[in-house]
């Protein structure tokens, strides 16, 4: 009798499992109900242990060069972010696409919305990837966008010559430089570093473009919430451009763009990006 008594109260409990998990399921909202939060990598310029700043302001690598800088723009793209366990969300690629440029300090935060969670390592593209450059004109949206008559995207970026997204434009003025290099009507003496390559159309060509990821358990994760905004700060050590892996002479190499040196100064670009700290914050306090 107590047998029974005992199968009828396992045959209850377990009817009840079923009917909480029931629910549970019939209240699941589903993907497309999934909460979002914004969210935001902030590019902090930095040069060494100085802060940034355009001409004149001067700085010295380590060669012993003193220069200024009178332009810096970088694409951004293909932002990812993965949670603790592994779990990955790719922003939706149309709505991945940046232009930071130095002498415009709004264009250093990359805005995005992105489902809840806990976020431990972001990772992004440094350039326009290879399959977007070789896409027609008008699937290239925002930043991306130019006039092939004239060549050149969103602030001179793009090679109407070699078809192809610059990654980065660095240019400036170098007073040791060698008194056969050109200078510009002031007489200072320039530099530029225009550095491109996706890999090439129909054949392979240079490919620079870098892939950049870093983990945010130092200096705060990433806490995307409704309501919320969660903004990533980096700083990007734009002497790394000259004294990374690869540490080159301005006097040596004024002038690089596409040709096999380029490769020197890409690699030079994992380098430069450093997590600083993670904010998460209210809608409003964030002054974004």
């Amino acid at each position: 009798m107590k047998s029974n008594f005992l199968k009828l109260k396992i045959g209850a409990l377990m009817g009840l499992i079923v009917i909480l998990v029931s629910a549970c399921i019939e209240d699941d909202p589903g993907p497309d109900l999934q909460k979002t939060g914004e969210f935001s990598i902030e590019f902090d310029n930095i040069v060494g242990e100085e802060t940034f700043g355009l001409t004149p302001r001067e700085y010295t690598n380590s060669k012993g060069e003193k220069f200024s800088i009178r332009i810096l723009q970088y694409f951004i793209s293909n932002i990812r972010l993965y949670t603790e366990t592994g779990e990955e969300y790719v922003v939706p690629q149309e709505e991945s696409y940046f232009l930071i440029q130095a002498e415009n300090r709004d264009t250093r935060f990359t805005k995005v919305t992105v489902p809840e969670g806990d976020y431990t390592r972001i990772s992004f593209v440094l350039g326009v990837d290879s399959l977007r450059n070789t896409m027609p004109v008008e699937d290239r949206p925002g930043v991306l966008s130019f006039d092939p008559s004239q060549g050149h995207g969103g602030g001179g970026m793009y090679w109407g010559w070699n078809s192809g997204y610059i990654i980065l434009k660095f240019e400036g003025n170098c007073g040791l430089i060698s008194d056969d290099q050109q200078g510009d009507p002031t007489g200072n003496k320039q530099f530029k570093y225009h550095i491109g390559g996706f890999g090439g159309y129909s054949a392979p060509t240079l490919n620079n473009i870098k892939e950049i990821t870093l983990d945010l358990n130092t200096g705060g994760i990433c806490q995307v919430r409704e309501g919320l905004r969660s903004n990533v700060h980096l700083f990007v050590d734009i002497m790394k451009i000259f004294d990374g892996q690869h540490t080159f002479s301005i006097n040596e190499h004024p002038n690089v763009m596409f040709s096999d040196y380029s490769s020197n100064i890409a690699n030079n670009f994992l380098e430069m990006f450093t997590h600083d700290h993670t904010e998460n914050f209210s809608k409003g306090e964030d002054g974004l």
